[in-house]
């Protein structure tokens, strides 16, 4: 439930990001007021984090000012930052930096700074930066050092739609060129899943580097810390068909972590093709992604698709040094959507890739029930075997890729899609229950094998039950093959049943491996019809 307040709350204002904001022309420098200047870099930032950890943590505070404390969320989402006040706006680079105003669920300030020719400024509020005008805050006193909750990036090309946005504990997102925002990513994930407390580790200050003139990419710092751990990020993003954000940090335990997930991403699933529990809604599928994709130390590539599942669910896949892995938006069929809001089918993938060898552990995967939209109900990240220790100090590197299609893709044939429903033989007489799969395949060698039909064996196992009707033919409309299959499952239990599904020939695999976790139904609720 504290996982769950959490991210209704941020969840809502993280869904802003990309709002249009108001037409100020951008006319001369930048108004921001900077402090006295400080030299800084990476190696200072990490000794910031190293003497911080050292330290027992201290709360920030999470008091607002009466008048912000009181904001409803329409007043806070009127609240615009003035563009004419955009860091950088008076320069001659490609970017513009602008800032979130605290309120609401923002009650913590984050400090800001701006780095330039390796002097670091620190930027202060001022409450010109921003209209109020329709929040009901306008004209009433805030305090001269009341700071900012987060900030956003835009190109000087266009200054309405930004490209990355920073706000709320470690969170931030970005986008592709489709720029749509949708899935999340965090600094660091602890705890996640583990039946206790998650700890949500807060960004606590930013350094902005000015780019130069001609420089495609925008370097941001950032100081993490919580009662576990404090670190030091760099971020160099780099906005894009496929924007990519290349991350190095240092991790500084404060003491054993039982659970650390690296890399972590954050997306909805309420219900697709495969998963109609929540499906009360007019619109066929409702999700930011619809499956976790690993490409393994080893070489392997895995599909496994989300669910909304009843009960909280907790998978791990263990790994050695793996190649990457991410939350996909794979189906990208307006039509299996029809929404022209929010446009899921235009939600950016999320890809992880390490930038060296991260050693033993496993990618976990969190799936958490959800009745709609609003929550963020799954998790992925990378889980290091050895459990971090105070006084370490651990060093990570790894790319995140954003965008309609991730930078590395299986050669082997992949899942396009996933269907579940009641199994049995069409114009037969159902004597108990069963649930159908049915399993499309495409890309690979599959389309010339699909066009003279071709023979291909699919691989199923199955944890618990028994298979029936198992058949694997050619579908003309996607050059690809679709197995189908019914899993009987054993007795009454109502146990997880794992599946695991590839295809062959004679000359090897042909695609990659599908997992899935089933849960059979209670026996009350198994209706053969």
């Amino acid at each position: 439930m504290i996982r769950r307040q959490f991210l209704k709350s941020a969840a809502g204002a993280l869904a802003a990001f990309g709002l249009p904001l108001p037409a100020l022309a951008l006319t001369g420098p930048a108004a921001t007021q900077l402090g006295a200047a400080q030299p800084f870099d990476f190696a200072t930032l990490k000794g910031q984090a190293r003497a911080l950890a050292s330290k027992a943590y201290a709360q920030r505070s999470t008091t607002l000012p009466p008048a912000l404390a009181a904001l409803n969320w329409d007043q806070y989402q009127s609240i615009r930052f003035r563009r004419d006040h955009a860091l950088w706006g008076g320069g001659d680079g490609k970017f513009l930096a602008q800032f979130f105003h605290l309120g609401l669920f923002f009650k913590s300030p984050v400090r800001m700074y701006e780095l330039a020719g390796g002097q670091a400024r620190e930027i202060a509020y001022d409450p010109e930066m921003f209209d109020r005008a329709r929040s009901g805050i306008q004209g009433k006193p805030l305090p001269a050092d009341l700071g900012f909750a987060g900030f956003r990036l835009n190109t000087r090309k266009d200054p309405e739609r930004d490209f990355a946005a920073f706000l709320g504990a470690s969170y931030f997102r970005a986008v592709g060129v489709e720029g749509q925002y949708g899935q999340s990513a965090r600094g660091l994930a602890i705890d996640t899943g583990t039946g206790h407390a998650e700890e949500f580790p807060d960004f606590i200050a930013y350094w902005l580097e000015r780019p130069s003139a001609d420089s495609d990419t925008v370097v941001v710092y950032g100081l993490l810390d919580s009662p576990s751990v404090a670190g030091a990020y760099r971020f160099a993003i780099t906005p894009g068909e496929v924007l990519l954000m290349d991350i190095d940090c240092a991790l500084y335990p404060r003491k054993s972590i039982e659970r650390l997930g690296l890399g972590p991403c954050t997306s909805m699933y309420q219900a697709g093709e495969n998963d109609r529990r929540m499906d009360w809604d007019w619109r066929p599928e409702i999700h930011d992604t619809d499956g976790l994709a690993m490409w393994t130390g080893g070489g392997e590539w895995i599909w496994r698709p989300l669910c909304n599942p009843e009960h909280l669910r907790f998978n791990m896949f263990s790994d050695e040094n793996p190649r990457g892995f991410g939350l996909l938006q794979r189906d990208r069929n307006f039509d299996h959507y029809q929404d022209d809001g929010v446009f899921y089918d235009k939600r950016p993938c999320l890809w992880v890739e390490p930038k060296q060898g991260w050693g033993a552990g496993s990618v976990q995967l969190v799936e958490i029930p959800t009745l709609d939209e609003t929550f963020d109900n799954i998790v992925a990240f990378w889980n290091p075997r050895e459990k971090p220790q105070a006084g370490q100090e651990l060093l990570y590197g790894y790319r995140l890729y954003w965008g309609a299609q991730p930078p590395a893709l299986p050669k082997l044939a992949h899942c396009v899609s996933t269907r579940t429903g009641l199994g049995g033989r069409i114009g037969f007489k159902r004597d108990y229950f069963s649930q159908r799969f049915a399993v499309d395949f495409a890309g690979g060698s599959l389309a010339p094998l699909a066009r003279r039909d071709a023979t291909v064996e699919p691989v199923i196992q199955i944890g618990k039950g028994t298979l029936e009707t198992v058949s694997c033919r050619p579908l003309h409309e996607i050059d690809g093959y679709r197995v189908m299959f019914d899993a009987v499952p054993p007795g009454d239990s109502t146990e997880q049943i794992d599946l695991r599904l590839f295809l062959k020939n004679d000359s090897g695999a042909l695609s990659e491996t599908w997992l899935y976790q089933w849960s059979p139904p209670a026996k009350t609720d198994r209706k053969v019809y």
